[in-house]
């Protein structure tokens, strides 16, 4: 496999880089380069005016026309395991964004976005929270599901701007969890639809989006044509550099789609059997540091800005991104400054440490 690495040049960076932080390294290894422009297309698609169908409305997860009822739905935001012993998940293919987050032991979690919950037959392996998977959460205005939690995401889970489902709140957890007997737990909690609408009746939590809600991210909205990053680089092989899980995504021009691999295997949704895939993918890099020695808790940090890559149809091009703070949305940035737009369908967010930037692959021979 070759790999494709280089310094980013700091003049190209419409916002202020990061520091470094503590990480276990003693240096902070060289940020790739590449080269490429994303197209500006916003201000022209704001110039015209959009014809909507009939009771559809744009996703604020896909940028796709859904159901417009289904549009203004507050989505859940859910943690899921990723270990060998929490394979294969359920339900995670009905996510329409995925974060991607090292935790303590070179492990990932995964949080699964997922707007349509209520019709969701199986969602497994529910497991606990980490404090920063609560700082992306808030940005889609989502219901925060999870089993438990490390003791540094205790205070950030009771302010009164976090609606959580927790497996350890008793006044919901045999309303909405459940545990598969074929599994050993920790692995083996998960919910469903119906479980999951009952536990956040029981809350009181408002189901339906935020009035003051903009969405997240901003997509292409001519469903005629794609962003195709003609002045990017080749990527056809994306492999963000997890040591344990060591996952891949590879590029089908048939569809436009990268497909997803871990664990030496194809990532599947075990309700149907699919493998995971999705239109773009973000990587973005963040300062990080041991927030536990002993237990090995990690403190990702989600306010610092940074850089990152955007990949979609083979290509990818820097980007930076920004939030002001933890209850801010990210934004991400091309080149020259303007917020880049994202291709319609669904996206992957991997949390990349800044010492570990240099196992990020692009491309395979």
């Amino acid at each position: 496999m070759k790999k494709f690495f280089a310094m980013l040049l700091v003049g190209c960076l419409a916002v202020a880089m990061f520091t470094g932080c503590s990480g276990g390294n003693e240096s902070e290894p060289e940020a790739p380069t590449l080269s490429g422009e994303i197209e500006v297309i916003q201000d022209a698609q704001e110039d015209e005016v959009e014809v909507v169908p009939e009771g559809m409305a744009r996703s604020y997860l896909t940028g796709e026309w859904i159901d417009e009822e289904l549009a203004a739905k507050r989505p859940i935001a859910v943690m899921l395991g990723n270990t060998t012993a929490a394979l294969p998940q359920y339900g995670i293919g009905e996510a329409e964004v995925i974060y991607e987050v090292p935790v303590e032991g070179g492990l990932v979690r995964l949080m699964a976005i997922i707007q349509d919950y209520e019709n969701l037959e199986k969602l497994m392996s529910i497991r606990s929270c980490r404090h920063y998977f609560v700082h992306w959460a808030m940005e889609y205005d989502a219901i925060y599901t999870h089993y438990g939690q490390a003791y540094l995401a205790e205070d950030i889970l009771k302010q009164s701007y976090v609606d959580n489902i927790n497996g350890l709140d008793g006044t919901i957890e045999y309303i909405v969890f459940s545990r598969d007997n074929s599994r050993k737990a920790p692995h083996n909690a998960y919910s469903n639809g119906e479980d999951l609408a009952a536990g956040i009746a029981k809350k009181g939590y408002d189901t339906a989006l935020d009035a003051s809600y903009e969405g997240h991210f901003l997509f292409d909205k001519d469903d005629n044509s794609e962003i195709t990053l003609d002045n990017g680089t080749e990527a056809t092989y994306i492999k963000p550099g997890y040591a344990i899980n060591k996952p891949w995504f590879e590029y089908n021009a048939e569809d436009g789609l990268y497909y997803r691999y871990q664990h030496n295997a194809a990532h599947i949704d075990a309700v149907d059997g699919d493998q995971l895939a999705c239109k773009n993918i973000i990587l973005q890099v963040c300062d990080w540091s041991v927030a536990d020695k002993e237990q090995g808790y990690l403190d990702i940090n989600t306010t610092s800005g940074g850089h990152g890559y955007y990949v979609t149809n083979g290509k990818v091009v820097p980007i930076t991104w920004s939030k002001d703070s933890i209850t801010a949305t990210t934004n991400y940035y091309g080149e020259d400054g303007s917020e880049i737009v994202l291709n319609q369908g669904k996206t992957w967010i991997c949390i990349i440490q800044n010492t570990y930037e240099n196992e990020v692959t692009f491309v395979e021979e």
